[in-house]
Order: C-alpha cells, then sequence, then structure tokens
C-alpha cells in the first residue's frame, strides 16, 4: 500500500494572495505533492492550506512553507480575529494510507526540530507529538498568542519544545509554530426530512459526545444542573470522537446534522450514520442522505461499503470500484447533488495527477493486440501475470456465487473470506502485469547507458546487473502470487457451488500456466546474472513452485472431475 500522509498548514495571512501564492508556490515545487486546497479568510487574516503525499515529500514541503512564511509575513503588523502565534501558526501532519499516527508523530518532532535548527523558529509539538499530556492542546501551546511570546520563550515551563531563546528581532517577525500529528477529521453533514433546526440540534445533542446538559426536573426548559465544582453536569452523547450541531441549509432547505468525527479508528463514518439514523427515527425524522464536506481517505468508503454488505448479507470479495458504489448508495451520498469518488477520494485524486498508461488498463482486445506487436514487452512474464490474475478471478468467482447461493445464507462469511483473499490477489497480479514490462524496461535502460570510459563501463555493468536481478525478481513474485491462487480453486472445488465447479478447474489451469510462464522467465534472467549463488537460488526456489504447481493442478482436476460426474 502507498504510504500518504496530508498537511493542513495555516498561515497567519489571508489577505494578500501574493504571498499566499509564493507560499504554495513552495509546497507545488516539492515533486510527489499534491496541492488540494487553498482557503484564505480576510476577517481572520489567516490561510488554511491543504496538500498530500508521500511523507517524505510532504515533510519537505512543509519545511519549505514555513521557510517562506517566515521571510514574507511580519507578525509584528499582523491583526486578525483568529488566534495566533506564529507566520506559520500551526502544522499539523495527518495519516490518510500506509502509515500510523505514531509515525507521523515521530515525523512532527523531527520536522520542528528541523524548523528550529534551520530557520531559527521555536517550535511547539502538540497532539499526538506533544511530549506532555497537556501539550496535546494546542490551546496551552498557543496561550497568550503572539503577544505572550517575549514572556512564554524565557519561562521554564513555557518554553517550546524546540529553538527556545530570548525574544530577539527574527523571532519577533517569525513567532513560533506548533507542529503536531493528529487523526484524519472528517467533516459530514446528514441530511434530515425536516425544516426543524430545534429537532436536528436534539439528534445532535444525542450522539456527539460531549451530550447534553442534565436539568432539573428532566426537563427541556429546566435549569441546568452543577457539581460541586459549579461546573454543568453533561450527559454524554453515544458517539465517541464527535462534535456536532444541528442547523438550517436554506440552500436546501433542510435541516442538517453537522458532525465532525476526530477520529475514525473510534467512530468510522458509517457507525455515525447509523447512530444519526437511529436517534433521528426516535424523534420520528428520517435521515434522507449525506454530505461529505472536503476530502476522505478511501478507506472510508471500502469500511463503509464492507460494513454494509456484511448487514445484507453479501460477500465482500468484489471489485473495489463496487465496495465504493454500495458505500455510497447506503449513506445517501447522492442525496443533494451528484457524488464522483475521483473528485472526493484523496488516494485516487493522487492516482489521476499521476496517471501513467497501465497495461492492465487496457481492453482484453488492445492487451492482445499490444502484446502481438514486434516490441519485445509486453512479453511472456507479463501474460503470465495476467493468467494468474485470471486464475485467482476465476476463484473468486466461484466463491461470490457461493456466498450467493440459495439456502446457502448461513455460509455467506465462509466464501466471502474466500473472495476478499481472491480480490487481493487478483489486485497484486494485476499489478505485477506492468510490473514485469517495467523490469525489462530498466534493462533496457541499462543497456541504454554511456560506455566510453573505465568509470562508464563498470556503472553501466552494475546497472544491467541490478536490472537484470530485478527482472528475475518480478517473475518469482508473479510465481508466489500465482500458486496462492491455488489454495482458493481448490477450496472451491471441494466446498463451492458445485455448479460452477468446472469455473474452479479452469481457474487451476490458468494458475499452473501462470507459475510455468513466469518460471521461465526466471530462469532465463538469471541465466544472465554473473552471481552464480544468487541465479542458482532463485531458479532452484522456480523449479520448486514449478514442480508443486504440477501436483496441485492434478489434485483439483481430479476434485473437478469427481464433482462433474457426481
Amino acid at each position: 500500500m502507498k504510504r500518504i500522509i496530508e498537511c493542513v498548514p495555516n498561515f497567519s495571512e489571508g489577505r494578500d494572495m501574493s504571498v499566499i501564492k509564493q507560499i504554495t508556490d513552495e509546497i507545488e515545487s516539492v515533486d510527489g505533492v499534491r496541492l488540494l486546497d487553498v482557503d484564505p479568510g480576510e476577517a481572520t487574516n489567516r490561510t488554511v492550506v491543504t496538500f498530500v503525499g508521500e511523507p517524505e515529500a510532504v515533510v519537505e514541503a512543509a519545511f519549505r512553507s514555513v521557510r517562506k512564511a517566515g521571510e514574507l509575513i511580519d507578525m509584528r503588523q499582523h491583526h486578525g480575529a483568529h488566534p495566533r502565534m506564529g507566520a506559520t501558526d500551526v502544522l499539523p501532519l495527518i495519516p490518510v494510507a500506509g502509515i500510523t499516527l505514531e509515525e507521523c508523530a515521530q515525523m512532527a518532532r523531527d520536522l520542528a526540530k528541523r524548523i528550529a535548527d534551520e530557520l531559527q523558529i521555536p517550535c511547539y509539538c502538540y497532539e499526538a507529538a506533544a511530549y506532555t499530556e497537556e501539550r496535546r492542546n494546542l490551546a496551552v501551546c498557543r496561550e497568550g498568542e503572539y503577544e505572550a511570546l517575549a514572556d512564554k520563550l524565557s519561562t521554564p515551563g513555557k518554553q517550546p519544545d524546540f529553538g527556545a531563546r530570548p525574544l530577539d528581532e527574527h523571532v519577533a517577525r517569525t513567532g513560533c509554530t506548533a507542529v503536531g500529528a493528529r487523526d484524519f477529521l472528517i467533516a459530514v453533514n446528514f441530511n434530515l426530512n425536516t425544516t426543524s433546526t430545534r429537532r436536528a440540534n436534539a439528534i445532535a445533542f444525542d450522539v456527539r459526545e460531549k451530550g447534553r446538559p442534565v436539568r432539573e426536573g428532566n426537563s427541556i426548559t429546566g435549569k441546568p444542573m452543577k457539581d460541586a465544582d459549579g461546573n454543568t453536569i453533561m450527559q454524554p452523547g453515544t458517539l465517541k470522537c464527535t462534535k456536532a450541531i444541528g442547523w438550517f441549509i436554506d440552500e436546501y432547505k433542510i435541516a442538517q446534522v453537522s458532525m465532525n468525527i476526530t477520529n475514525i479508528n473510534v467512530t468510522p463514518l458509517h457507525k455515525a450514520f447509523d447512530e444519526v439514523c437511529r436517534c433521528a427515527q426516535n424523534r420520528g425524522i428520517r435521515v434522507t442522505g449525506t454530505e461529505i464536506v472536503g476530502l476522505i481517505p478511501k478507506r472510508v468508503l471500502i469500511e463503509a461499503g464492507r460494513y454494509f454488505l456484511e448487514k445484507q448479507n453479501r460477500s465482500t470479495g468484489i471489485p473495489e470500484q463496487d465496495i465504493i458504489l454500495i458505500a455510497v448508495k447506503s449513506l445517501g451520498l447522492e442525496d443533494l447533488k451528484p457524488f464522483n469518488p475521483r473528485e472526493k477520494v484523496i488516494e485516487y485524486m493522487l492516482e489521476d495527477a499521476d496517471k501513467k498508461p497501465l497495461l492492465a488498463d487496457l481492453s482484453v482486445r488492445d492487451f492482445a493486440q499490444e502484446t502481438s506487436r514486434e516490441s519485445p514487452a509486453p512479453g511472456g512474464g507479463t501474460i503470465a501475470a495476467y493468467m494468474g490474475a485470471l486464475g485467482a478471478a476465476l476463484g473468486t468467482m466461484v466463491a461470490n456465487l457461493s456466498s450467493h447461493k440459495a439456502g446457502w445464507d448461513d455460509r455467506c462469511r465462509e466464501f466471502a473470506v474466500w473472495a476478499d483473499k481472491g480480490q487481493m490477489l487478483m489486485s497484486e497480479l494485476l499489478h505485477l502485469v506492468d510490473e514485469d514490462t517495467e523490469a525489462f524496461n530498466r534493462i533496457m535502460t541499462a543497456f541504454g547507458m554511456p560506455k566510453k570510459t573505465e568509470e562508464e563501463k563498470a556503472l553501466r555493468s552494475r546497472a544491467i546487473q541490478d536490472a537484470t536481478l530485478y527482472a528475475a525478481q518480478v517473475p518469482l513474485r508473479t510465481m508466489k502470487a500465482s500458486f496462492a491462487a491455488f489454495e482458493i480453486c481448490r477450496a472451491m472445488a471441494e466446498t463451492g457451488n458445485p455448479n460452477s465447479v468446472s469455473d474452479a478447474g479452469v481457474g487451476a489451469l490458468a494458475a499452473r500456466a501462470a507459475v510455468l510462464g513466469a518460471g521461465l522467465n526466471v530462469k532465463i534472467n538469471a541465466s544472465s546474472l554473473k552471481d552464480r549463488a544468487v541465479a542458482d537460488a532463485l531458479v532452484n526456489e522456480a523449479e520448486q513452485l514449478m514442480t508443486k504447481a504440477d501436483a496441485e493442478e492434478k489434485a483439483i482436476l481430479e476434485v473437478v472431475e469427481s464433482v462433474i460426474k457426481a
């Protein structure tokens, strides 16, 4: 899985667009970063910027943006409605895919240290990156705002985590920055079939973590009750890590429950949706749909789609786009306007921005025609990977048919597990379709390197050997993934829908062809390796898999034949 993080820095300039543009230009100067949103506010004199990408690239872009903001924004002249203490006021790193919050927290600490060391801008670490529990709260780090920095910078216990020193002209200009890490926050509105803000608020209070005040006499109009310290006693809501209010949207002429989900690991979107539906129904109201504000990680929709499929006792081992379609329909994401996942899911936006032509995206006809041309790639290794994908796909198909077979409802989860495995294998092998061709292209690139001097010859020779080793390793990965398809085909031949047993058999045939075909590619590429110990190890592993594949195919076909005869 590709590692992706989001960064949402807040800069203390919301009026001069030329300054904002210079800062965002620094962000976009880093390869692998996608600028998603720039939201300036005149009254707050503050701009919120959102960008995403692979962790190292995002951290570099964040550093450059802080540097540029420190050069352009003079905090001594800054005035605005929003709390602030620096030219770059806050700088959170947010895990999106393939990375944990803890990893982001360490990156934030390292980034804070680099900013303090190289840019001489003092930094506080907050939320998950905080070194003390109290500094998890941004308000504690920013207490007193910019005007209190002179005192805080020289007061033990209040000093920044990095770059602490008495106020000087440089710090007076740049202020301090809070660098942190937090979970992804989802802003979502649940549409109601009512125009009553009061009813929408009641539902919001039912579910939000803070809940509602406990009132005397359990009355709506009763006086809020206080504890011994004079604090209002609250009745907590049912959803952890959520904030919510009710409001009326004039554009749509409906009331909504507007919610921020601050930790999607604790309260995922589908859980929030179901709970708002339940509480709304208790008050005679229906949720008609959902409106997602901003962008979301792909897993939010995947988890929702799988959740609703399981509630329907349906297999979850279906293509990703089908799972997302179930999520869109189940959550009512098209209630108010069309919903396009390609425009709302962070991973899809990154894919589309960096989109390269892929063999796996070609039609069946175009793929065959491309293979038939005089160019040596795509070749046998690519075709082997595709055959492996087809073998896994056939086993998955039988699993899905079995999970949906009339009278077999109690076995749905059994077959769904197999289908999930099949989808993962199919995805891996479709990736290897293009990876095998890329491996061949690396060899061609290495052979095209200059060879005039002894140094160039040595570099070229090393590059050829590295590329050749990779070209032998890729088909070995294809062999292992294709071999794993046998387990699914065997299980489906033995326990799946007997009407589809021939499909499981064809899947086994395709898997064997994939293993043997990829094995030939391992051998031919290994033969060009100078390191014979490495070459022999690759060939030996390939030959063992080829022998096992012959035995697996034979055993599965025997099962298939016996079921057909029965």
